[in-house]
């Protein structure tokens, strides 16, 4: 095990602080050999990017680095049938989930069928009302309008009996899905999905619509082969993928790299005109970026499916009508602040419930309450993880003739909550569970959710009982305030970058820092001036969402004492100038204020 770096073996946010060992030779062979910047080797080999994968990994191009779709399992198969279904024009419709990934996997496959003039209507669900998943309902509406086949994206692989009423129906249900499956799978005619026990493609890194286009992509092949003609310029869809990809926060390595640093050159284009709808709307002028896309596109596609408009941002993302674009926009950019609102208000009284009855004392966090919205669970969930630093579930009510928990949870590294709500399901404690390691979604009746309760308290014991006592921080660099540049942030960005699950934006640590001022900005962020504790050059940094953490309390309250400020930073651009600011994750003392007096003595 490295040695914790300045021996911070508890931070202020309870992580060990650590630079991993490499050994110099290493990185001035990888410098060396590349023309790379020491920072950016070193980099490199701290995050085991093999020597050999260096140049895919920097600029990975669609030529050389493009996946096989027909690695995935099914997928010849697959593509043989629906590409003839297609040349028969048979009636096509497409079920989608009501997340972003959802909704752009949606978009790639109406768009793909709509140049070969197959309209396939879009069917996204009531988060509501319906939940998550397909229901026997929803595909009864899809026969009934003239369905034949029926795309089940970015959900179905745990639908079991749904699937048997839809195929009892006479619909042929394919799902493309990237969901966790059991050894078991639903009797559908093809199911797509890199998680599935059997598949051997390795990639299993990929979101829905990161399946969809390739699914897109094997069709192409079948068609073009059939009928001679090239079909559409699916690079135009990386957008789509490079959007999904980001907000559904799935791993950013292997292709989703690809389709990401591809996908955001074709996004800065703003091709899409749902997508150029929505930047004019949240007023970026700026190229856009993962920040962009997952805080700034991402919640607004989402809001409408938060309050009774779920394909809302499946038909922004679909439409070639400017003028039908912007009028969505705009309504989504409505429903985002209506969100806020209701969102804000839940989580104060999330955070009532879990202090007043000590939840936040047991391995994880449940709770649940009849008042609160069922859209918003998941975002809730997210905040109560982020503050304790503890898996949380959120559960709301629905009542459609029979009264059920609706819960999503968010979890931390270490802690596959997916498995935690399948098993749960297994054993009878859920009516439906599942989702990703990080998150995950379920339903519970009322009478189970104690037995539930207690159930994923153990599974988080058990888990854990692997991991550390305190998490630990990857630091990749120590610098002082006096040695920041825009061109070294700039160049890390650029090179090394897009940054996003399982290779997150690199961590610094500033030494030694004196904080000169610190103040609270809106109701929960911590701004703060520091400086060199000798003095100098100073440094803007905001610790987001640290009212009544350890971190902004310290921040706030021991000015006096010297401080090592651990984060990520950023390019600010004002009236032209640039200025490196930073994103303050983690703090921990430098030394007790008594050493410090007498060292200045």
């Amino acid at each position: 095990m490295p040695d914790s770096l300045f021996n911070i073996q508890q931070s202020l946010m309870r992580s060990r602080w650590v630079m991993p060992d490499v050994e110099l030779s290493l990185i001035e062979q990888v410098a060396r050999k590349y023309g790379l910047p020491e920072p950016v080797a070193r980099m490199l080999c701290a995050r085991n990017v093999a020597d050999s994968d260096i140049p895919k990994f920097l600029s990975p191009t669609l030529k050389n680095d493009f996946p096989d779709p027909f690695s995935l399992t099914g997928m010849r198969e697959l593509a043989e049938h629906v590409s003839d279904a297609i040349i028969a024009k048979r009636k096509i419709s497409i079920f989608g989930d009501f997340d972003v990934d959802g909704a752009t996997s949606s978009a790639i496959l109406h768009r793909f069928l709509k140049y070969y003039s197959v309209e396939a209507p879009i069917y996204i669900p009531d988060r509501l009302t319906e939940g998550y998943g397909p229901n026997t309902e929803a595909l009864q509406k899809l026969k009934t309008d003239g369905a034949e086949i029926v795309f089940l994206l970015d959900c179905g692989t745990t639908a079991f009996d749904i699937v048997a009423e839809g195929k009892a129906m006479g619909l042929e249900i394919i799902i493309l899905d990237h969901h966790e499956a059991e050894d078991k799978l639903p009797d559908a005619k093809y199911i797509i999905n890199p998680k599935r026990k059997d598949d051997g493609s390795g990639l299993t890194m990929l979101a829905a619509c990161g399946v969809t286009f390739l699914t897109c992509v094997a069709i192409n092949n079948r068609l073009k082969e059939k009928t001679g003609e090239a079909g559409p310029d699916l690079k135009n869809f990386l957008d789509l993928v490079a959007l999904g990809t980001v907000c559904d926060m799935v791993p950013l390595k292997g292709a989703n790299r690809l389709f990401v640093k591809v996908g955001f050159e074709v996004l800065a284009a703003r091709k899409n005109p749902g997508i150029r709808a929505l930047l004019e709307t949240a007023k970026v002028n700026s190229a856009p970026d993962v920040f962009t896309a997952g805080f700034v596109l991402g919640p607004r596609i989402n809001a409408g499916s938060r309050v009774h408009k779920a394909d809302l941002g499946a038909q922004l993302l679909s439409t070639d009508d400017a003028e039908e674009a912007k009028n969505i926009a705009w309504t989504l950019h409505d429903c985002n602040e209506k969100r806020k609102e209701i969102q804000a208000q839940m989580e104060f009284e999330a955070i009532q419930k879990v202090e007043a009855s000590g939840l936040d004392q047991f391995p994880a966090i449940v709770v649940d309450d009849e008042s609160w919205h069922p859209g918003l669970a998941g975002l809730v969930a997210g905040r109560l993880k982020e503050k304790y630093g503890k898996p949380s579930c959120v559960i709301t009510y629905t009542d459609n003739g029979k009264k059920e928990g609706k819960g999503s949870g968010r979890s931390v590294p270490g802690i596959n909550i997916a498995k935690i709500f399948i098993d749960a399901r297994n054993k009878g404690f859920l009516e439906k569970g599942g989702g990703h390691a990080m998150a995950g979604g379920f339903t519970v009746l009322p009478e189970n959710i104690t037995a539930f309760r207690e159930f994923v308290y153990e599974q988080v014991k058990n888990q854990a009982a692997s991991l550390t006592a305190n998490s630990e921080s990857l630091i990749d660099g120590v610098l002082s305030v006096r040695g920041l540049r825009a061109d070294f942030v700039k160049l890390i960005r650029d090179s090394v970058g897009p940054f996003g699950q399982e290779h997150p934006e690199p961590l610094f640590v500033i030494n030694n820092v004196r904080i000169h001022s610190a103040d609270v900005v809106g109701s929960s962020h911590v701004r703060v001036l520091a400086g060199d504790w000798e003095g100098g050059t100073r440094l803007k940094a905001v610790a987001f969402r640290a009212v009544d953490t350890p971190l902004g309390d310290a921040l706030l309250k021991q000015g006096r004492r010297p401080f090592h400020l651990c984060g990520t930073l950023k390019i600010n651009e004002w009236q032209g100038r640039e200025s490196v600011e930073m994103h303050i994750k983690d703090a921990a003392f430098a030394m007790d204020i008594q050493e410090e007096e007498k060292k200045t003595a």
